[in-house]
């Protein structure tokens, strides 16, 4: 994917990440507030990222498809998933977007 206009490539790194759905909620996983750290070093890119539950079945499938969609934008070469689970995801990390389309507001 290219970078457009005033675009960065954070912008673009953080518009793929709201294209990754757990299969099990209708939320994007930025929105759930999985993505603890995006660290752009150069084409590098290692995202931090942890899950609703750490038994989460559909774990490889979202890793997969993170690291999939983020090697697709020009410029960046690698990408490193770390799976975390410090700090232990809660409901008050989903923003407010993600809030409204779970109809917790």
């Amino acid at each position: 994917m290219e970078i457009e206009n005033n675009q960065t490539k954070e912008d673009l790194i953080v518009q793929m990440l709201k294209t990754v759905f757990d299969p099990e909620i209708p939320v994007n996983i930025y929105d759930l507030g999985l993505i603890y750290n995006i660290d752009l070093r150069g084409n590098d890119l290692e995202i931090d990222m942890t899950l609703t539950a750490p038994n989460c079945p559909a774990a490889d499938f979202i890793a997969e498809d993170v690291k999939e969609k983020l090697e697709s934008i020009d410029g960046i070469d690698n990408v490193k998933i770390n799976l975390v689970f410090e700090p232990e995801w809660d409901r008050d990390m989903i923003s407010e977007e993600g809030k409204l389309e779970l109809g917790m507001l």
